[in-house]
């Protein structure tokens, strides 16, 4: 069997705060993009069927 070297590692920024740092941007980046969406007032027209618009009446 060969003996493991134990080699004291001693945690850097990324392994203390990676995690919060993920979690904080990936928040802000939805909530940038949820008023964006629905603040800026763009029509998306998300119909599958297209814009269905009346036509006038006639009398017959």
């Amino acid at each position: 069997m060969a003996r493991q070297s134990h080699i004291k590692y001693s945690p850097d920024f990324h392994d203390k705060y990676d995690n919060a740092v993920l979690a904080s941007r990936t928040t802000c980046h939805v909530i940038v993009w949820m008023l964006a969406i629905t603040q800026i007032g763009i029509e998306w027209n998300l119909s599958f069927v297209g814009r269905v618009t009346s036509k006038e009446w006639t009398d017959q």
